[in-house]
């Protein structure tokens, strides 16, 4: 990997600035501009927190481990719940050589954990086989000369925290959640959206948009917002159906909330379809 940045020499001549201005400014040209993002799909807990200390690309065949390069980052700890709706955290923001990349790899700390809805802290275990990092595969990446591409990673809560099924409150509250990554990740040039209100907002419904692929179905979630907002980034053009269940049930004495599919919503690229509000009763 190289890192192309603007030289400065504050004790050199005139004529050697102006040579280091020239250079720099053919070696930006020459280069691309290469974003990763980090957003998430949220979960039932007050916050999700990765020790996040590493993040690599892969620009060789799968079995060449010469081709990782480690991109310019700084390690840190990243609340994932503070990134839903539209929000992405931006992880790195550097020069790039042009040309293809084959993966991505997150590198996890020790210090992963989560916040309950009962306010207390829980460690994140991540299992021994994915201490190595957890490896992303890209499809048909290509870094132009002069043009930026983004990765969004679009973290699951909901898939990757899983309880172990023995545990009991009053135990070692480390060995409570394990850390199993679902990642989905979406290349830049997938630019289209969906976005709306539900009503009433407490429903605070899961929402699914679904799209037939050849691959098998392509499904994106999140959850509504307390105030009945939603939105999804980073989908495909295409036709989708649009789920909506609510995770709360309504007061005694109110009518029951219910679950809602919209078939035929539009995706376009570019472009995030409004689907105006959707009532739940």
């Amino acid at each position: 990997m190289k890192n192309y940045r603007l030289l400065s020499l504050a004790a050199a001549a005139t004529l050697a600035l102006a040579s280091c201005s020239k250079n720099a400014d053919n070696a930006s040209a020459s280069a691309a501009k290469l974003e990763v993002r980090l957003t998430d799909a949220p979960g039932n807990f007050n916050a999700v927190v990765l020790d996040v200390q590493q993040i690599e690309v892969h620009d060789k065949d799968e079995n060449d481990p010469s081709g990782w390069q480690t991109l310019v980052f700084t390690p840190q700890a990243v609340n994932v719940l503070d990134y839903v709706n539209g929000k992405s955290a931006l992880l790195v923001n550097t020069d790039f050589a042009p040309g293809d990349l084959k993966e991505i790899r997150l590198i996890l700390g020790p210090n992963s954990y989560v916040v309950g809805t009962d306010g207390q802290q829980y460690a994140l275990k991540t299992p021994s086989g994915q201490t190595s990092g957890v490896k992303l595969k890209l499809d048909k990446v290509t870094l132009a000369a002069g043009s930026t591409y983004q990765l969004l990673l679009d973290f699951d809560v909901a898939k990757s925290i899983v309880e172990r099924g023995n545990w009991k409150a009053g135990n070692d509250k480390k060995e409570r959640y394990l850390l199993k990554p679902v990642i989905r990740l979406v290349a830049q040039d997938l630019r289209g959206g969906l976005r709306g209100t539900v009503n009433p907002a407490v429903a605070r419904p899961q929402v699914l948009a679904i799209r037939a692929a050849i691959t098998g179905p392509d499904t994106v979630s999140t959850f509504a917002d307390a105030s009945g907002a939603y939105q999804l980034n980073g989908l495909a053009a295409g036709t989708y159906q649009v789920q909506f269940f609510p995770s709360v049930a309504a007061p005694t004495g109110q009518p029951a909330y219910k679950s809602v599919v919209r078939p035929g919503i539009t995706v376009t690229n570019n472009q995030v379809t409004d689907l105006g509000v959707t009532p739940l009763n």
